[in-house]
């Protein structure tokens, strides 16, 4: 009861616009949640290869690398407001397009569009709730959006996963998975109408003599910077592993073990409960044996449960590994987040959080038409295998030149960022 008097205080304490924000992020997530679980299998349905699959991630991930920093410039100019109402609808639409097509060369452009204006939407949501907050309630402010968003993904793919066993009781395997598409895509765009409500914040000009320091800063000289690229370098690894694995799971599950898509929602849900648990598990390590080698160690802990995913011969068996692995392994994020925060000066913070996301998706583009190329090579068993392998080198590599390169910092104390799973 008194944490749950603690959380409606905070609740109160917050601004229409966080409220509204919440909404829409609700929203939007279920949305996605619901579009995301089953989009694979819609190309698998269209009679398309895995390799498509492959395209349409790295498609995606490419866009969202290209467009980062710029959109975080655009947004900065023009509002958040604009950027994040026009970018719910634009969004959607695509969402609903995509839901629609079914040529291989369409598929792929609407791809790369999607990850293009869903850009917008990553840059501009947390300097959106910082500039409608206060800073003594960011911290619990941050930790209650990452929940909320959590636990909206977790009811879309359980939601995408029964509906469309509910559909398929009626209509063929495509139709049933294109109307839930369609149905997540709708769900996305209603997101716009609490963006709609938004009331842009009162912005203090900048003088053109402030601006032209702040850019004199951004130069290898500058610490901050320095501090940028050695964290890319990590980030660059684990995005590399992770893009060969997290964006097939669904397909993974229903290749090797014959899953209904009810079972892998339900799965993947569970996965980012467990996710959502990691970000309590996280600062307890963090306390007891210090961040950078609490990165390191969760990292490190969640390889063997990735290597039984890899090699699982029974449906529990994996899902229980997965489980495991997303806990662990994302435990790690927004310490590794709060480092680099706590390294930068507030000048190029943005361009921190721009460029660390952007080599991250960087990793998705370049790595998911390999990951596809080699189970298509080598079959639902030991091509999952071979790429689950893979990944834990990678994710070894960026741990230990983590650990390397950052051992010897004690960190400030920071402010949260945003975060993705991985």
């Amino acid at each position: 009861m008194a944490f749950y008097h603690s959380l409606s205080d905070q609740i109160h304490g917050y601004n229409k616009n966080i409220k509204l924000s919440f909404t829409a992020n609700i929203i939007t997530q279920i949305g996605m949640g619901i579009f995301m679980v089953i989009y694979n299998f819609y190309i698998r349905e269209l009679g398309l290869s895995n390799s498509v699959n492959g395209q349409v991630i790295s498609m995606t991930s490419l866009a969202t690398a290209i467009i980062l920093v710029p959109a975080g410039l655009i947004s900065d100019r023009f509002g958040r407001k604009k950027v994040i109402f026009y970018g719910i609808i634009i969004s959607g639409i695509l969402l609903l397009l995509r839901s629609l097509v079914d040529l291989h060369e369409p598929l792929v452009i609407l791809a790369f569009a999607g990850g293009l204006s869903m850009a917008f939407l990553q840059v501009s949501g947390i300097p959106w709730m910082a500039e409608n907050s206060t800073a003594e309630q960011r911290v619990n402010l941050f930790s209650l959006h990452f929940a909320l968003l959590t636990g909206a993904n977790v009811v879309g793919n359980l939601l995408g996963g029964f509906l469309n066993d509910a559909f398929s009781l009626f209509f063929n395997d495509l139709n049933s998975i294109r109307f839930t598409l369609i149905i997540g895509a709708v769900i996305f765009i209603m997101g716009a109408f609490p963006a709609a409500k938004f009331q842009e914040m009162p912005r203090k000009k900048e003088s053109s003599s402030k601006k032209r320091r702040i850019f004199s800063e951004i130069s290898w000289k500058n610490e901050g910077v320095k501090m940028i690229v050695l964290f890319a370098g990590a980030q660059l690894m684990i995005g590399f592993g992770a893009g060969l694995v997290i964006p097939y799971l669904n397909l993974y599950f229903a290749d090797r073990f014959g899953a209904p898509t009810s079972a892998i929602g339900f799965i993947i849900s569970l996965g980012q409960a467990a996710t959502a648990l990691a970000m309590v598990i996280g600062p307890l390590v963090a306390k007891k044996v210090g961040e950078v080698k609490a990165v390191v160690f969760l990292q490190l802990s969640s390889l063997p449960f990735l290597l039984l995913t890899a090699f699982a011969e029974h449906l529990w068996i994996a899902a229980l590994g997965f489980l495991f692995r997303q806990a662990l392994m994302n435990a790690a994020n927004p310490i590794q987040s709060s480092l680099m925060m706590s390294k930068v000066d507030d000048s190029v913070k943005g361009l921190a959080n721009s460029v660390n996301q952007m080599v991250f998706n960087l990793g998705w583009a370049l790595m998911g038409p390999v990951s596809m190329g080699i189970v298509l090579k080598y079959g639902s068993y030991w091509g999952y295998a071979y790429v689950f392998l893979i990944t834990s080198v990678l994710y070894l590599i960026g741990s230990t030149y983590f650990y390397l390169v950052f051992r010897r910092f004690v960190p400030e104390k920071a402010k949260p960022s945003a975060v993705k799973a991985v």
